[in-house]
């Protein structure tokens, strides 16, 4: 079994934010696998993509700094390893809609991140991290993070939640290093 986790926070009132590409790409996910059904379970809204090996999407319902609790909370019930969870998120290190994958690794200062750090066995769980950009001159992280995508930035940010869902897929399907040397 594996899970796919796309970090975020949950409401309206968050729905288009920077924060929230991880939730998107778990909504692209569920939108190309024709999934329409979601439940509450362990402080998480889950959906189920039955196949040879069942795949679970899963959006934190815990608010971003809290994530771990939900992830780590799913992975004992269910049982699935570390190495078989896959953690899409936001990055403002990177330009908006790039992509970077990696194996394992440190928080980078993403509290969600460092949630999941604190409740789960290990750091050795896939990262899939889509870029947000950089706060403009004079802005505070948590108001950038928190705001939605320019009108320019927007097929930006678009493209990259599709080819994050499309990462994601290929990691599924042809591993690790496929999806890192195609998505990198």
């Amino acid at each position: 079994m594996k899970m796919i986790v796309g970090l975020g926070n949950p409401g309206q009132k968050y729905e288009a934010t920077r924060h929230n590409v991880g939730f998107m790409v778990i909504d692209e996910l569920a939108k190309r696998w024709g999934i329409a059904s979601w439940r509450t379970r362990n402080e998480a809204s889950v959906a189920e993509k039955r196949q040879a090996e069942q795949i679970l999407l899963v959006k934190p319902l815990t608010y971003m700094n809290l994530s771990g609790v939900a992830v780590g909370e799913l992975a004992r019930w269910y049982k699935i390893a570390v190495t078989d969870i896959i953690v899409v998120f936001d990055d403002m290190d990177l330009a908006t809609g790039r992509l970077r994958l990696r194996t394992t690794g440190s928080s980078g200062g993403h509290r969600g991140v460092e949630s999941l750090l604190v409740h789960l066995p290990s750091a050795d769980f896939f990262r899939v991290r889509v870029g947000i950009g950089r706060p403009p001159a004079g802005w505070q992280v948590v108001d950038h993070v928190l705001s939605r995508f320019t009108a320019e930035e927007e097929p930006l940010a678009t493209d990259g939640i599709k080819r994050a869902a499309a990462a994601v897929e290929c990691l599924l399907e042809q591993g690790i290093n496929k999806a890192m040397n195609r998505y990198n």
